[in-house]
């Protein structure tokens, strides 16, 4: 597998990540930080940066810059640029206003975010809204920020324990990455959570919009809540989709994975034990769970080299892979496939034609867009979660929560309660986390399946708590990451009259899903 494939299987959170528990109230210099300094009153809309290589782009997007603050506490000090695109779909009489989006990482570009959505939105949608994407402060075309990681810091940000459950080299690859991004912490401390929010309102500012729609997906929803709270005021419809606990930010949030993993390995299992002639990997979900099992844990004491590479599949990797192919129903069945691979070659097998081709998919890599790190995911999903709050440093500490926790949820091995860079980080928050309120207008929908391994049910019943009256809640009976156009006609019907109609989203709903067979 491939740098740019093994961190991005790493960063994607499409979800989250985390650090301490939550210190609330609002940031700690709140005049100085709401002093406006010069605000950027207009976009010039021209061409896009070159995308990555391969990647799709819609014909109808423009892209411009907005200059922001690198410190809002000094807003008339050093200035920074944030990528903005657009779609100019809405029509003549009918529009309500901007939707913006964010697809969540932490790390995550959404420059071509407009045109992936554009794809999936019906005409009462597209007609009502011009559609807004932005790389975040510090991430892809945004004044892209680099540590300069390399090797197993670049591919470990969220790391998995050694063979039987050690996380000696997990404390030292933690070290380096933490010293390696202290090289330019001075700057890095201002690329926030907080900070991001702030960036939207400028964006809503230069727009010319009174309001602004937002959708967020994953750690999006997060920014979401936060720029709400931070300005109630200035919200237009917000749909949140995969939802983080804002009172778990960071660390308990990461730790919500092992019953992610719980909740929806099962799936997977089911699509396997159905195939159970073609794979070999058992007959029922126990069956397959107890293969896959047995399986991580001969990878995690002798890795199998993949044939014609110099790549090898460790248990670490498997999981990894894993992790990231459960987002999304449709890659369950290739999932699969890449399991019977990796046992092949882990028992000096061949893999069958169908399973290597699915073996080099996965391993393929993804260049990153020209003008942009390679390590700037990483970078910035170190840079949020480790500067959004604090971090415990006792590294003892670490290591019993990651036996424990290996032991009560043998899938996700450990990982989530493991010891990573924000343990070391050279720099404290510059301001407390911000506070999660219910106070503003009821304007947002919060999408949540109930089978979600990256933010699970749980956290998103954690984000109904926290915005209360401002939010309705939709539970869909799904699998996977994300709620909208992934297969129930219910939701999608809910999201679209929300946006379209502006009708008020209920307060508690749920809707059926589709169930892998």
């Amino acid at each position: 597998m491939g740098n740019t494939i093994r961190a991005r299987v790493a960063v994607a959170l499409t979800a989250v990540a985390a650090a301490g528990a939550v210190i609330g109230g609002q940031p700690a210099d709140a005049k100085a930080v709401a002093t406006p300094g010069h605000v950027q009153t207009s976009i010039k809309w021209g061409a896009c940066p070159e995308p990555a290589p391969g990647a799709k782009r819609d014909p109808r997007q423009t892209c411009g810059t907005v200059k922001v603050p690198l410190d809002y506490r000094r807003p008339g000090g050093e200035t920074i640029t944030v990528a903005v695109s657009r779609i100019a779909t809405a029509k003549p009489g009918k529009k309500r206003g901007d939707l913006l989006f964010n697809p969540g990482g932490p790390g995550l570009p959404g420059l071509d975010m407009p045109g992936q959505m554009a794809a999936t939105l019906p005409k009462e949608v597209l007609d009502s809204y011009d559609l807004i994407g932005f790389d975040a402060r510090g991430i892809g075309h945004s004044t892209p920020m680099s540590c300069g990681l390399t090797g197993p810091a670049l591919l470990t940000i969220f790391p998995y324990p050694g063979a039987g459950g050690s996380i000696e080299g997990n404390v030292a690859t933690a070290r380096t990455a933490a010293r390696e991004c202290a090289t330019i912490g001075a700057r890095l401390r201002f690329f926030t959570s907080a900070n991001t929010a702030r960036d939207m309102d400028r964006i809503r500012q230069a727009l010319g919009a009174r309001k602004i729609s937002y959708w967020g997906q994953s750690f999006g929803t997060y920014l979401g809540a936060v720029y709400a709270s931070l300005f109630p005021r200035n919200t237009g419809r917000m749909v949140l989709e995969g939802n983080v606990d804002p009172d778990k930010v960071w660390a308990k949030m990461l730790n919500t994975w092992n019953q992610g993993m719980n909740d929806r390995f099962p799936d997977a299992a089911r699509v396997a034990a159905a195939d159970d002639a073609g794979l070999g990997l058992g007959g029922t979900v126990e069956k397959v769970t107890d293969t896959f099992l047995a399986l991580a844990d001969r990878l995690d004491r002798k890795p199998a080299t993949v044939p014609g590479t110099q790549v090898a599949i460790s248990g670490a990797l498997l999981r990894g892979v894993t992790y990231q192919m459960l987002l999304h129903n449709e890659t369950l069945a290739p999932l699969t496939r890449f399991w019977k691979a990796a046992s092949d070659l882990s028992a000096g097998r061949t893999p069958a034609d169908a399973d290597a081709a699915v073996l080099r998919q996965v391993l393929a890599d993804t260049p990153a867009a020209k003008g942009v790190p390679a390590d700037n995911q990483a970078t910035m999903a170190l840079a949020m979660i480790c500067g959004d709050t604090t971090w415990s440093r006792d590294v003892d500490s670490y290591a019993k929560a990651t036996a424990a926790a290996r032991a009560r949820y043998p899938l996700s091995a450990g990982m989530p309660d493991n010891i990573t860079a924000c343990a070391f980080w050279s720099q404290k928050p510059i301001e407390p986390v911000v506070e999660i309120t219910s106070h503003g207008p009821r304007d947002i929908l919060i999408l949540q399946n109930r089978r979600d391994n990256a933010t699970p049910w749980a956290a998103g019943r954690g984000m109904r708590e926290a915005l209360g009256e401002r939010a309705g809640f939709l539970g869909v009976d799904n699998g996977g990451h994300y709620v909208y156009n992934t297969g129930s006609a219910c939701a999608d019907q809910a999201t679209v009259a929300f946006l379209s109609k502006a009708t008020p989203p209920a307060k508690e709903a749920s809707c059926d899903g589709p169930r892998p067979s």
